[in-house]
């Protein structure tokens, strides 16, 4: 995959294609070790990120049909920008921010892009509990020049046993109506941003919700300025 071969090289500059979900990357033993790393290093130390349905998204509607939603969310994250938090240090001291800061990680996401990327990119660690969730949302950013005209989001994400199920809502020709389950360890899933997605809530096996996470790291890439100029030539018509 490193070495750029293979089928899913590229795949997220070809027909079209906004989501990609790839398993078996990594060796069983190492994807639960480092599950265990993320539950005995990280519980405690996340940030709790809710946002409900405004009440005027229902009762602020002045004609039928009319609905406009706001993107909600339930879910425990850590943006690991800033060097003063708990979740900082420790991503520091566990070798989280190296492995997520490292060439290689920056490369997997560039091949999948099959586009040239910016040498600097935003990481995340985000854990879903028992019934979080992330609500109807496209992740456009209109008003940002640098991402507006797409971007990746990469996934890694290890869940722990007591998961039951999770699964991913996706828009495939203006339809929200490609499916997959993200209850995986060790599974990758690749986004080439802005396009219509949800996140279920997260079901528990029965009597085990204190233990039912799912832990995700997220790296967000723009797409370097030579991919913009290329993206931009290919759009402008000549007379």
């Amino acid at each position: 995959m490193l070495a750029g071969k293979g089928p899913d090289a590229g795949a997220l500059c070809r027909d079209g294609r906004r989501f990609l979900a790839l398993s078996n990357l990594l060796k069983p033993t190492a994807a639960r070790r480092c599950l265990e790393l993320l539950e005995r290093t990280f519980q405690g130390k996340l940030t709790r990120m809710e946002e409900a349905i405004p009440p005027d998204a229902t009762w602020g509607m002045q004609r039928n049909y009319g609905e406009r939603l706001p993107k909600s969310s339930r879910v425990w994250t850590a943006l690991l920008e800033s060097r003063r938090t708990q979740a900082y240090r420790a991503a520091e001291k566990s070798g989280l921010l190296h492995l997520m800061r490292s060439n290689s990680f920056h490369r997997l996401a560039e091949v999948l892009n099959g586009r040239p990327l910016r040498r600097r990119w935003g990481v995340q660690l985000l854990c879903y509990g028992p019934q979080d969730y992330a609500g109807p949302h496209n992740d456009h950013h209109p008003e940002d020049a640098e991402a507006r005209d797409g971007y990746l989001d990469l996934h890694l994400t290890f869940c722990t046993p007591a998961v039951k199920r999770q699964l991913l809502v996706y828009e495939r020709r203006g339809h929200l109506s490609e499916v997959r389950d993200v209850r995986t360890l060790g599974g990758l899933t690749a986004y080439r941003l802005p396009f219509w997605h949800y996140t279920t809530p997260l079901e528990p096996r029965r009597g085990q919700e204190a233990a039912a996470r799912r832990w995700v790291l997220l790296g967000t890439f723009l797409d370097s300025p030579k991919s913009l100029r290329r993206a931009t030539k290919a759009l402008t018509v000549t007379p």
